[in-house]
C-alpha cells in the first residue's frame, strides 16, 4: 500500500501534469478568493476555466459563496491563476488537503501568491469595509499542511516563518492602495481558528490579547503550503464587521458576504494593480 505523502506527491504531479497540457500560458501569479470575493476572475483575459471538480485529485469546495473554479488568464496584462473558491478545514479536510490547489500551482511554476479573505476585525479602531495587509498570523488550526513526511523536492522540512508575508509585496500594496486613494487600508496580524462556529466574546477578547487584529476561518494552510514551495506570499483581508466582545452583536454569515462584496471592487482594483506592477 502506497504510503500517504507518497500519494499525494503522485497527486499533485498528476494534477499539475493534467494542467501544463491544457492552459494556454502557464501563470506567475496565484491569487486565492474567499467568501464573497470571486468575481476578480471576470477581469481577466483570454481565461479558460476550469471547474475544481475536472481537475485530478481537486477537492470539492462545498460553500455556497465559493464557485469552486480554477480561472487561468492574464491579469493586467501578466499570466495569472485564481482560485474562485477555497477549501476550508472546517468542511472535513486537512489542511493538507486546503493547501492541495497552492501546491499543484506551485508545481506549475508560479512565483506569487496573494491570499485573500474576508475577516472579522478585532482592532476597536478599524471600521467595516477596510482592507488589512497581512503582517503575521496565527495559526491556531490543530493541523499543519506540512504534518508527515517532508517532500524534500518541494521545500525545507522546516521553512522558515520569521517574515511569512513578503516585505516588499506588503509595501507595495500600501503605496498602491495609497495611489487609489484608498483610505481604509491598514495593516494587522491574522488569526486562523477551526471553525465553524464564530467566536464567543471570551474567545473574541482571548484573540484580541494574542495581539490578534482580525479572524477568520481559512487562508494559514494556503499561506504556509505556499512559502514551504518557495513562493513570495501577500496576505489581504476584507474586514466584514468588527467584534466588541463587550456588546457583541449576532454575526451573520449572510452579513459577512454582503459587506465582502460590497468592498469586492476596491478590493479588486488593488490586486489588479499589484500584478501590474509585480
Amino acid at each position: 500500500m502506497m504510503p500517504d505523502i507518497d500519494r499525494h506527491k503522485q497527486q499533485a504531479e498528476e494534477a499539475a501534469a493534467f494542467l501544463r497540457a491544457r492552459l494556454p500560458l502557464l501563470p506567475e501569479v496565484l491569487i486565492q478568493l474567499g467568501t464573497g470575493l470571486g468575481g476578480l476572475a471576470a477581469a481577466m483575459t483570454d481565461s479558460v476555466s476550469i471547474p475544481y471538480a475536472d481537475i485530478p485529485h481537486f477537492p470539492r469546495a462545498t460553500v455556497a459563496s465559493h464557485a469552486g473554479n480554477l480561472v487561468c488568464g492574464r491579469l493586467a496584462g501578466k499570466p495569472a491563476a485564481v482560485l474562485q473558491g477555497r477549501l476550508h478545514y472546517y468542511e472535513g479536510y486537512s489542511a493538507r488537503e486546503v493547501g492541495f490547489p497552492v501546491r499543484v500551482l506551485s508545481l506549475l511554476g508560479v512565483k506569487t501568491a496573494i491570499i485573500t479573505n474576508a475577516a472579522g476585525g478585532l482592532n476597536p479602531a478599524w471600521q467595516a469595509g477596510s482592507i488589512m495587509i497581512f503582517r503575521d498570523h496565527l495559526n491556531l488550526l490543530p493541523d499543519n499542511p506540512l504534518r508527515g513526511p517532508n517532500v524534500d523536492a518541494w521545500g525545507p522540512r522546516f521553512p522558515d516563518l520569521s517574515q511569512p508575508y513578503c516585505p516588499k509585496l506588503r509595501g507595495l500594496a500600501e503605496q498602491t492602495a495609497r495611489r487609489l486613494g484608498f483610505s481604509e487600508v491598514c495593516s494587522g496580524t491574522y488569526a486562523c481558528i477551526p471553525g465553524p462556529s464564530l467566536e464567543t466574546p471570551a474567545e473574541t477578547r482571548m484573540l484580541r490579547l494574542l495581539g490578534a487584529d482580525a479572524v477568520g476561518m481559512s487562508s494559514v494552510p494556503e499561506v504556509i503550503t505556499a512559502l514551504h514551495g518557495g513562493l513570495r506570499v501577500l496576505g489581504l483581508s476584507v474586514i466584514a464587521n468588527v467584534n466588541d466582545p463587550d456588546n457583541l452583536a449576532p454575526i451573520l454569515i449572510e452579513d459577512i458576504i454582503a459587506a465582502a462584496r460590497q468592498a469586492e471592487p476596491r478590493l479588486q482594483q488593488l490586486v489588479a494593480e499589484l500584478v501590474r506592477e509585480i
